[in-house]
C-alpha cells in the first residue's frame, strides 16, 4: 500500500463528465460570483476589521487587507487554473490527489475540514449571538434565554442582581446549521437562489455604510496611518505586535478570515454548467468585488471611530457602535447592520457547508472516508449523506462548544491549503505540460513559476504573522488527521484496493 499514489487525470476527467448518477450541473458564472461573495462578506468584514485595527495595525488595517488580497489573488489564479482544468468536487483536496499523492491529499482534505466545518460552526455560534441582538435592539423583544443560547461551558453573572446563568445548549446555532444543511440537500440551485437574495441585501448595506460614513471620517483617526511598533496586550493577556510591518502582517493574517470563501467556489466545479469558462470568472470575480469593498469599508470604519473605541466599547459590535456614537442622524443604519450581519453569517454558513459536503463527497468516493458520503440522492442529485453527516458534526459543535476556542485556526488552515494549491499548479504544469487548460495562471511556467511562488511566500508571511500558538494548533490538528488516515483511510482507499 503506497501513501504516494496519485489519482490519474484520465480518471478525474472521466468523473467530471455528466452522468445519470452524477451531481446536477445548474450553476452559472453569476451564480458562482454570488456564492463567492456570499461566503466572503460576513463575519470577517463586520467583526475582524475592528479586531485587526485594535490589536495589530490601527488605520493601516487597510494595508493588511491589501496584503491578504494579494495572497488570495495569487492563490485564486492557481485555483482558477486547476478548477477549470479539473472540474471535480473536492477543491484543493482533488488537485493535491492528482499532483502530489494520497497522503498529502488526505492532509489537505483534513485541513479543509478545519476550514469549512469548524468555520461554519463558529459562524453559527456568532449567528446565535446576533439573533439575540436583533431580538432585543431591533425588534424590542425578549432575548432567547441564556441557557438555550449558550454552550454548557459558558456562564454569565448579571452585574446588577449577581444571578449566575449557566448555558445548556445553543439551540439557535444548531437551528441555522440544520436549516441550511436541509436546504443544501434540497438542491444546489435552490441554495444558490437563496444565497443570491442574501448577497444583494448585505452588499447594499455595506455600500450604504461606505457612502454615508465617508463624510464622518475624522482625519485625526488616520494619523499616524502606520503606528509606531509596540506591543498590545488584549483582555486575555495575549500580546500582539501592534504597528509597523509586523502589525500589518498580523492584521493581514487576522483579516484573512474575511476573504475565506472564494476558494469554496471551486468545490462546486462539478455542478457548474461550463466550468472551464465560469470557474475563473466566479473565483476571481467574487474576490475582486470583495477586495474593493473591504478596503473602502476599512478606510471608513477606522476613520469614523478610533482605535481606542475598538479596544473598549466597540469590539464585536464595532460597526453598529461606530454608527451609533459618531454618525449622528443615521442611528437607523446600525439596526440594518445587525440584519446585514445575520444575513451575512447565513450565507457564509451556506457556502462553507456546501464546500465541506463536497469535500466529504470526494473523499467518500475515493474511499478515504466511508463510501456512504459519496452517494447521491436519487431525486435531488445532491450528496445527502455527506450533508447529513455535516449537519450532525457541525450542529453538535455549534450547540455545545464555545465559539472562541478556535481563534485563528480557520485562517491558518486555509492559508496552508492555499500553499498546496500553488504548489499543485507547478507540479501539474511539469507533469502534464500538454493537458488542455482553458485558463492558465500567468507567469506559472515550471521554469519561472512567479505567481505560485509569490502566492506561497505571501501566505507563509501571513502564517508567520499569526504567531506560534496557531502554528502549534495546526500541527496538532494535522497530527490527529494522520492517525485517522493510517487507521482507516490508507486501508480503505480505492487506489490501494483496486477492483
Amino acid at each position: 500500500m503506497s501513501i504516494w499514489k496519485k489519482k490519474s487525470l484520465t480518471l478525474l476527467l472521466s468523473e467530471a463528465g455528466d452522468s445519470e448518477k452524477g451531481l446536477k450541473r445548474t450553476l452559472t458564472a453569476w451564480s458562482l460570483i454570488a456564492l463567492g461573495i456570499g461566503a466572503i462578506i460576513g463575519a470577517g468584514l463586520f467583526v475582524r476589521t475592528a479586531t485587526a485595527a485594535a490589536q495589530n495595525a490601527g488605520p493601516s488595517v487597510t494595508i493588511g487587507f491589501i496584503v491578504a488580497a494579494i495572497g488570495c489573488a495569487l492563490a485564486g489564479l492557481c485555483y482558477a487554473e486547476l478548477s477549470s482544468s479539473i472540474p471535480i468536487s473536492g477543491s484543493a483536496y482533488t488537485y493535491t490527489y492528482a499532483t502530489m499523492g494520497e497522503l498529502l491529499a488526505w492532509i489537505i482534505g483534513w485541513d479543509l475540514i478545519l476550514e469549512y466545518a469548524v468555520g461554519a460552526a463558529t459562524v453559527g455560534i456568532a449567528w446565535s449571538e446576533y439573533l439575540n441582538n436583533l431580538l432585543v435592539n431591533v425588534l424590542h423583544m425578549s432575548p432567547i434565554p441564556y441557557e438555550l443560547s449558550h454552550s454548557p461551558f459558558q456562564h454569565f453573572t448579571d452585574p446588577v442582581t449577581g444571578v449566575v446563568s449557566n448555558g445548556m445548549i445553543n439551540l439557535p446555532a444548531f437551528f441555522i446549521v440544520a436549516v441550511i444543511s436541509l436546504l443544501l440537500i434540497k438542491g444546489t440551485q435552490e441554495s444558490a437562489f437563496v444565497n443570491g437574495i442574501i448577497v444583494v441585501v448585505k452588499v447594499a448595506i455595506v455600500i450604504l455604510i461606505i457612502v454615508l460614513g465617508w463624510s464622518f471620517i475624522n482625519p485625526t483617526n488616520h494619523s499616524p496611518y502606520i503606528p509606531l511598533p509596540s506591543i498590545f496586550t488584549d483582555d486575555q493577556g495575549i500580546d500582539h505586535s501592534f504597528g509597523g510591518i509586523m502589525g500589518i502582517l498580523g492584521a493581514a493574517g487576522t483579516v484573512f478570515f474575511a476573504f475565506i470563501g472564494f476558494d469554496a467556489v471551486s468545490t462546486a466545479a462539478q455542478e457548474t454548467k461550463n466550468p472551464k469558462r465560469d470557474m475563473p470568472i466566479g473565483i476571481l470575480g467574487s474576490l475582486a468585488v470583495c477586495t474593493v469593498l473591504y478596503i473602502l469599508f476599512a478606510h471608513v470604519l477606522t476613520g469614523v471611530a478610533s482605535v481606542e473605541d475598538f479596544r473598549t466599547g466597540g469590539k464585536e459590535a464595532s460597526v453598529a457602535f461606530a454608527i451609533q456614537k459618531y454618525m449622528i442622524g443615521y442611528e437607523w443604519l446600525a439596526q440594518f447592520v445587525t440584519v446585514a450581519i445575520l444575513a451575512g453569517f447565513s450565507s457564509v454558513i451556506l457556502v462553507m457547508l456546501l464546500g465541506q459536503s463536497r469535500v466529504f463527497y470526494a473523499m467518500g468516493k475515493d474511499g478515504l472516508l466511508p463510501k456512504a458520503f459519496g452517494e447521491i440522492h436519487p431525486k435531488y442529485n445532491t450528496p445527502y449523506k455527506a450533508n447529513l453527516a455535516i449537519l450532525v458534526i457541525v450542529g453538535l459543535f455549534a450547540a455545545f462548544i464555545p465559539g472562541d476556542i478556535v481563534g485563528d485556526m480557520t485562517s491558518i488552515g486555509t492559508l496552508f491549503a492555499f500553499i498546496l494549491v500553488c504548489v499543485s499548479v507547478v507540479v501539474l504544469r511539469k507533469r502534464e505540460p500538454d493537458m488542455k487548460r482553458e485558463f492558465r495562471a500567468p507567469l506559472s511556467d515550471p521554469k519561472f513559476p512567479l505567481v505560485p511562488v509569490l502566492g506561497i511566500v505571501v501566505c507563509l508571511a501571513m502564517i508567520y504573522g499569526l504567531g506560534w500558538t496557531n502554528w502549534l494548533r495546526l500541527i496538532a490538528w494535522l497530527a490527529i488527521g494522520l492517525v485517522i488516515y493510517f487507521w482507516y483511510g490508507r486501508k480503505n482507499s480505492n487506489l490501494n484496493n483496486p477492483k
